[in-house]
């Protein structure tokens, strides 16, 4: 049975983001790896139906002082060679643009995103993004298009806010599996970069958020569908 996606998570925030609410309710098994704690990964087999990349405050650069991202980086070469189906979200996405040559790393403007923010599509983006929409960001860091990449959208500050390659890869530098909660807990973290360039007051997130939230989860839950699908039997 094709029906486990590997997540694997880069902080040890509670699981209640809708990639795992998603999983459940499609009757997918949700299989959460934790590298950075120690957790290994091991290889693609017949029961992977995909993989999600969540984002965290590491730098998708440095293996060397976070080791356990050359596993990570293992496992998307290994994913990308069987056409496993994966989404790499914020950290996620810069990583598995790292992977294939394209550049990462804080934008020359020193700007960042660390709220509600407008993503645009471009002219590639087609059923991807229908129009102009609201999502959550947080985030300095920013990647390049890997090679025989879509350019899917954009936002005012970032040029490169979606990519896709191929038909089952994707690249979201923002974040539309975070929920109100799980915003509210990391804008009341002791990491929270409020103080940067870019980045929205808590009463500006909480205005937006409110008005936002909910065509951001729909859109994100008909996107998960589209790119996972159904747990399928291998051979059936």
């Amino acid at each position: 049975m094709r029906d486990r996606v590997l997540v694997i998570q880069h902080h040890p925030d509670p699981v209640d983001d809708r990639v795992s609410t998603f999983l459940t309710s499609a009757g997918f098994r949700t299989d959460l790896r934790r590298p950075f704690a120690g957790e290994a990964l091991d290889e693609p087999d017949e029961t992977l139906a995909g993989t999600v990349i969540l984002g965290g405050a590491h730098f998708a650069g440095e293996s060397g002082r976070y080791p356990f991202l050359r596993d990570e980086y293992r496992w998307i070469d290994a994913c990308l060679k069987a056409d496993v189906p994966m989404l790499g979200i914020c950290l996620g996405a810069q990583q598995i643009a790292h992977h294939l040559g394209a550049p990462v790393g804080a934008p020359e403007s020193g700007l960042c995103e660390f709220g509600y923010y407008q993503v645009e599509p471009t002219g590639a983006a087609g059923g991807f993004l229908d129009r102009p929409r609201w999502f959550t960001q947080a985030h300095f860091h920013a990647f390049g298009l890997p090679a025989g990449a879509e350019h899917l959208a954009r936002s005012d500050m970032f040029e490169n806010q979606a990519f896709r390659l191929g038909e089952r890869v994707y690249g979201l530098q923002f974040h539309p599996e975070v929920t109100v909660e799980g915003f509210r807990r990391w804008r009341d973290s002791d990491w929270a970069f409020h103080d940067k360039p870019g980045a929205q007051t808590p009463d500006e997130q909480t205005r937006l958020m409110m008005l936002h939230d909910e065509a951001q989860a729909k859109w994100f839950y008909a996107f998960l569908g589209g790119l996972f699908g159904k747990p399928e039997v291998v051979g059936g």
